[in-house]
């Protein structure tokens, strides 16, 4: 049975080393066999259909970037379930009142959760995270440039997270939601 997966690349289309066209990305990701590829925005996000689980997924579009367009990119795929329990959950929608400073970074790993733990429990100034399964929520209430918490996550985390704004997350849910 086929499930309907995101596959979110870390950075991709940021600086000028890792530019690939979402037009090459959707073709490379139909090349692996998987079905229904849409694109979102220019940076990395492809939805897909596919019967292999998403850990698979991840490591054949990590491969085949390399191989095929000589790109080195680190690939976290959640299904649909997993994308609108995101959505489900945000427990920071109360506070967050502009999406493009909502970030929610997607962990490779459930099992880095546990790193960030310690953040919860300091203040961040203007800013709030939350920890859900495997995303971590960050409203930036000053803005994304001006958040501690943004750089202490990415400290921590290194490529094992790939953060996107709660206007994508939505976009993705939606796609994922209209497809067969």
């Amino acid at each position: 049975m086929a499930g309907k997966y995101v596959a979110l690349l870390r950075g991709i289309n940021v600086g000028r080393a890792k530019r690939v066209s979402m037009a090459d990305l959707k073709a490379l990701v139909e090349g692996l066999g998987y079905r229904d590829v849409r694109t979102l925005l220019n940076s990395g996000n492809v939805v897909f259909s596919t019967g292999v689980a998403p850990a698979t997924a991840a490591a054949r579009i990590e491969k085949a970037l390399v191989a095929e367009v000589g790109v080195a990119a680190r690939v976290t795929v959640f299904t649909a379930a997993e994308i609108a329990k995101v959505v489900e959950e945000n427990p920071l929608l109360a506070v967050a009142e502009n999406p493009s400073r909502l970030l929610i970074t997607f962990l490779r790993d459930a099992a880095d959760r546990a790193k960030l733990a310690p953040l919860t429990k300091q203040k961040w100034d203007a800013d709030v995270i939350a920890l859900g399964a495997r995303v971590v929520y960050v409203w930036c209430g000053n803005g994304i440039l001006e958040s501690r918490l943004t750089e202490a996550l990415a400290k921590l985390l290194g490529d094992a997270g790939t953060a996107r704004n709660w206007a994508t997350v939505l976009k993705l849910h939606a796609l994922m939601t209209d497809m067969k």
